[in-house]
């Protein structure tokens, strides 16, 4: 049977498409530098923020170019349709989804719900630092239980630290900075043990990068977990971070009391057109987890070589043991042009590292060696 014929329109879309695919890594290296600090150069390396350095997929590219024919519009039903397209994946009602500016947005919306200054929140210390942020705002006590040994989240002291005051209990699987997860089992008994006043807000804004079979999604007791809010975000694997989009799951009250504090028409026609794309691209995450995981293994086996300590992670950024504080090797990298992760005074001599391209892990790997010398991390 012969093909139907492809009329004109089609075949400039089509070959617009390919061209987009072929020049976008061109194109997204020609325009990072405009995303640096001030008076860095283009040719800085970023591997501070755990972002995609691959970019967005072909297919989102030509979503945010076609964005443009409702540029002039409220994004109203374009919010509605990624609401509807999340439920889908996650198998609830779209009243079940709140969108948001990223998925900060969506930590802040939870905490202005669910916290006041008469309430605490129960964190991992260290994590990410976006809930204690915004619950200071609320006034609500922050109390901090410290990592097991092994750096993972110390689930069964985080529930036993719930009282009658705590207004949120706070899970990063896995966790930035350290790249940990918890397990199924442990996740299982966790949920058994925190009480149904306190609400479980677990961020998996990493779980694409996820191999270790041991790990579930929070989302197998989605229905069974009455307090249990889920998060997750188009800014990793996605590549989106630029443009500021993520999303919450949970039941219809719990959706509805956080809605009360987004702003309205909260998300752009560009990044929602991309997400709704992003969503149908599975091929774009597989080969986005596999040059991620690829390069981040071969980083840790060089550093093994030279007998350095990492923490194992399921992420794509990984901990690095440089032996004394690690603030001046920050500092350090800066002047060779390298930006790297801040410092958590917790883990005052690690060093957090993005995984960039295997170019980029190189540059960095050889600057490594050189501000950190292989005997100086044996001695410490």
């Amino acid at each position: 049977m012969l093909n139907a014929p492809v009329s004109r329109r089609q075949f400039t879309r089509t070959i617009g498409a390919a061209a987009a695919a072929l020049a976008a890594p061109r194109l997204l290296e020609s325009v990072a530098h405009a995303s640096l600090p001030e008076g860095m150069p283009s040719s800085t390396i970023q591997l501070d923020s755990n972002e995609n350095p691959y970019g967005p997929s072909p297919k989102a590219l030509e979503a945010i170019t076609q964005s443009q024919g409702v540029a002039s519009r409220y994004p109203d039903g374009m919010i509605e349709r990624v609401r509807s397209s999340v439920a889908r994946l996650h198998g609830v009602e779209s009243s079940q989804v709140a969108v948001g500016c990223g998925s900060t947005e969506i930590l802040r919306v939870a905490d202005m719900a669910f916290l006041g200054s008469q309430r605490n929140v129960v964190v991992a210390e260290p994590t990410f630092e976006a809930v204690l942020d915004y619950a200071r705002v609320t006034h609500a006590d922050p109390v901090k239980v410290p990592l097991t040994p092994d750096f993972r989240h110390d689930l069964p002291r985080m529930a036993a630290a719930c009282t009658s005051k705590t207004g949120v209990i706070y899970v990063c699987n896995p966790n930035n900075p350290t790249g940990t997860i918890v397990t199924r089992e442990e996740l299982a008994e966790f949920f058994k043990r925190v009480p149904d006043s306190t609400i479980i807000l677990v961020d998996e804004a990493y779980h694409h990068y996820i191999e270790d079979p041991r790990y579930a999604t929070a989302f197998e007791w989605m229905g069974k977990v009455s307090n249990l809010i889920i998060t997750r975000t188009f800014s990793k694997v996605y590549g989106l971070a630029g443009m500021r989009l993520g999303y919450a799951v949970a039941s219809r009250e719990l959706i509805r009391a956080m809605s009360q504090h987004l702003l309205d028409d909260n998300a752009n026609a560009a990044v929602l057109a991309a997400a709704m794309a992003s969503l149908g691209d599975a091929d774009h995450v597989a080969r986005q987890r596999r040059l991620n995981n690829d390069t981040r293994q071969w980083l840790c086996a060089e550093l093994a070589k030279d007998g350095r300590r990492t923490i194992p992670s399921q992420t794509n950024f990984v901990m690095i043991d440089t032996g004394s504080d690690v603030q001046p090797v920050i500092e350090q990298f800066r002047s060779k042009g390298i930006l790297v992760g801040r410092k958590f005074p917790s883990l005052g001599n690690w060093l957090r590292v993005s995984i960039g391209t295997r170019r980029e892990m190189e540059a960095f790997l050889g600057a490594f060696r050189a501000i950190v010398p292989a005997t100086a991390a044996r001695a410490a």
